[in-house]
């Protein structure tokens, strides 16, 4: 039966004609196409929206690729471990260790100055057990947490939660230190269930050593003997038939006390909820306090414990979890006032424990939830914490975030289309089925009959009117049209970069890369003055969020210094002033600096904190070397100063500049402060130029090996150039300046045009 003509708002459209791009051809019962050639122009629609998605595609493909390559920051735990280390939605948690002279002053290891030369850590910072370190020791983690101490005279056991990459449940693992927790060895999997084990809280009694790891997936709370310690273990008994969580004990006052949170029950509210039992033995029977719940309140009041309890001046104090913005977002202190089986009283304390100001990029800028801490038998107290970049639920939250991100470019895609006239329509005026073959009286009876049907129709052809309307409104070919075209575009690209962020980029952290399984920090270095304040402050904001940056070193040559209050620090800031403006400055001896590195960074160069992270790697590999971002090649007869692009026509290079270097503080300034130097530096004050090419000369003079790596930097802005106070301005009369110095230097030093290093020589990547 031939098709019917249907009316849709004023108009007919012959056979409900379905016009979406050109995705649904007109066909009268005998098959063949119309005489009207609205099959051509069906194909046309079809070819030109064809061609538009395929160049918006291709467009938007590259853009998002081009902003991935150079802005987003590598998931540096996929170059920690190749079991472990995967992206989990629970975090990333790792470990840290701090010292103390009570546990109210506690300050992380990297304050107490703590080196070890074996693992290139000077000093040691925290964290100090990963993912990577418990995937190392063949056993693949995702993250570490829930640190717990065991002290045996001078050896320090930690126990922790391992969440296994494999099984994605936790495991007990467990290291030893014989260094007060500077260094770790792995010793494996202390506990291993068929349920997920986490909070492996450790104690003795009667001369036995127990552990009562949270277990709540079993339905109970049970108590493990060690067997032979500390990774064999064997069930003593299930204590409590309740699936207790994050559960201690204690001794006070005659009884044992068990402290834990249950979920399970009606109207409990999760990490909001604390009950207490108490007992002759811990290995019970238990009696409920007759205050349970002790609390069931707000998860952000810190009723969830969060950790190991601790006796101090008399006073017992508990920790508990803040859970208020994300699970474990922060750690409270109470101190226990009132304990017995008819009263429980409590009132919060200060912890102590400054939070980081570097955000993510810190290792536990975004939380912190576990806190164990104890006396050594020297006095000195020692604590463990675990710690997150991240929130809890990122993963899913960002997936979420980068998919509406992509939905508002398809979107955008759309309307950009139309307002070109590539997209004629954007639904179908009736069902595409209904046009295959030839239809039936029936189905021909109901379209016309259903009140829906209709509906729809009448909808999406209105809908589709859109386009010619929005084209009548927004005239494309006129300017404001251009501008709105214009507009589109840029916010199609932000969404479509932001998308790539969220889904691909990872957490947005730019983290510290470890070296045999330790992390480091160093000083951050700069010369300048009053005319390049401006400068300063950006130049301060960014890089003190960098996540191995210990301090920052501001040589005030010239002018009226600023306050320290005038900048936006994430780290201390020292300003050295100067009294004679100088460039020899910059490497002069300098006590007060605590880290090994330095960075000498000059305070117009602008580079993500990940390229300033790999320097420090590459650094910490080679600590004898100048290593840093920005090649010379110096050659020829006589020599002459050339730029990047001369060293790589040649493939290779021999000097390093120093305003972009790491370097050994105490090496590198004893070296430039020398008597041999003195000729040197007496040439650089009279140029007022080349202390770089000098230091270059006196690490070759020093060493038969090569003395500079290279590190290739994913951007870098001059930001001298925005604000008009460039130090060297004539590139030509630079250039000429510095040859002149390296004939100068050569004739007191000797040559370093034989001592060429080649690009990509490490095999790593970072020097291409």
């Amino acid at each position: 039966m031939g098709s019917l003509p249907i009316v849709v708002s004023g108009s007919t459209v012959n056979g409900g004609g379905c016009r979406w791009w050109g995705w649904c051809n007109k066909s009268n019962s005998s098959g063949k196409s119309g005489s009207n050639g609205s099959g051509s122009s069906d194909s046309c629609a079809n070819s030109s929206a064809f061609v538009f998605f395929l160049v918006s595609f291709v467009c938007l493909a590259s853009i998002a690729g081009l902003y991935c390559r150079i802005l987003l920051p590598p998931n540096v735990h996929t170059t920690l471990s190749s079991l472990g280390c995967n992206e989990d939605n629970e975090g990333s948690w790792s470990i840290g260790v701090y010292y103390g002279d009570s546990p109210f002053n506690l300050k992380p290891i990297e304050e107490a100055n703590v080196w070890r030369n074996k693992t290139a850590a000077w000093p040691v910072a925290n964290p100090i057990v990963t993912c990577a370190s418990a995937s190392g020791a063949s056993f693949p983690s995702n993250f570490v947490a829930d640190p717990f101490l065991y002290v045996q005279g001078d050896i320090l056991y930690l126990f922790f939660e391992a969440k296994n990459s494999i099984t994605m449940q936790g495991d007990i693992g467990v290291a030893r230190s014989t260094d007060k927790g500077a260094t770790w060895e792995q010793l494996g999997v202390a506990l291993d269930e068929d349920w997920h084990l986490s909070y492996p809280y450790v104690f003795d009694y009667n001369g036995n050593i127990y552990m009562m790891p949270e277990g709540s997936a079993k339905g109970d709370l049970r108590l493990y003997r060690a067997v032979k310690f500390p990774t064999e273990w064997e069930l003593e008994k299930v204590i409590m038939k309740k699936p207790l969580v994050d559960s201690f004990l204690i001794q006070h006052d005659g009884k044992y006390w068990l402290f834990g949170s249950d979920h399970s029950g009606i109207g409990a509210k999760k990490n909001g909820q604390l009950e207490i039992w108490y007992s002759s033995s811990p290995l019970g029977p238990w009696k409920p306090h007759k205050m349970n719940p002790i609390y069931n309140t707000d998860k952000s009041k810190g009723a969830r414990n969060g950790g190991r309890p601790f006796l101090y001046d008399g006073h017992l104090h508990r920790a508990g979890q803040d859970c208020g913005e994300t699970y474990g977002r922060r750690l409270r202190l109470f101190k226990i006032e009132a304990l017995t089986p008819t009263e429980y009283k409590e009132v919060e304390v200060p912890l102590g424990l400054k939070e980081s100001m570097k955000g993510r990029n810190a290792w536990n800028g975004a939380r912190s939830h576990q806190l164990d801490v104890q006396q050594l038998s020297s006095g000195e107290w020692v604590a463990v914490m675990d710690g997150d970049r991240v929130p809890s639920g990122d993963v899913n939250r960002r997936f979420i975030l980068g998919c509406a991100s992509v939905l508002g470019v398809v979107i955008l895609v759309i309307v950009f289309g139309m307002l070109l006239g590539a997209v004629k329509g954007l639904v179908p005026l009736s069902w595409c089925p209904h046009n295959v073959g030839k239809r039936s009286d029936a189905s021909f009876d109901w379209e016309r009959s259903s009140l829906l049907s209709n509906r729809m129709r009448l909808f999406c052809s209105r809908l589709n009117r859109a386009s010619s309307s929005l084209r009548a409104r927004i005239k494309p070919k006129t300017c404001s049209g251009g501008l709105v075209l214009a507009v589109i575009f840029i916010v199609t690209v932000v969404l479509m970069c932001t998308g790539v962020k969220y889904i691909y980029g990872g957490s947005g952290a730019e983290e510290a890369y470890p070296l045999n399984g330790q992390y480091s920090q160093f000083t951050l270095l700069t010369m300048t003055y009053d005319a390049r304040l401006w400068n300063l402050k950006m130049y301060v904001k960014h890089y003190s969020r960098c996540s191995s940056v210990r301090e920052i070193v501001v040589v005030w040559n010239k002018g009226q210094p600023p306050e320290l209050s005038e900048l936006d620090s994430a780290v201390p800031v020292r300003i050295r002033v100067e009294k004679q403006n100088s460039l020899n400055n910059r490497f002069k001896v300098d006590p007060l600096i605590k880290t090994r590195a330095v960075l000498e960074l000059d305070d117009d160069i602008m580079m993500p904190c990940d390229d300033v992270e790999r320097g420090f790697k590459v650094w910490r590999e080679y600590p004898e070397r100048i290593v840093g971002f920005y090649p010379r090649l110096a050659d020829g007869n006589p020599l002459k100063y050339r730029a990047e692009n001369h060293a790589r026509e040649h493939n290779g290079y021999n000097m390093i500049l120093t305003g972009a270097a790491f370097m050994d503080s105490k090496m590198a300034f004893e070296k430039y402060w020398s008597n041999e130097a003195a000729a040197g530096r007496a040439v650089v004050d009279k140029l007022f130029n080349c202390e770089d090419v000098l230091l270059n000369y006196l690490y070759a003079n020093a060493s038969s090996s090569s003395t500079v790596e290279y590190v290739k930097p994913a951007w870098a802005i001059d930001t001298s150039k925005f604000s008009g106070v460039a130090i060297s301005r004539n590139t030509q009369t630079h250039y000429g300046l510095r040859s002149s110095c390296l004939q100068k230097f050569s004739e007191m030093y000797g040559s370093i045009s034989g001592r060429k290093s080649e690009f990509h020589h490490r095999n790593d990547g970072w020097d291409v």
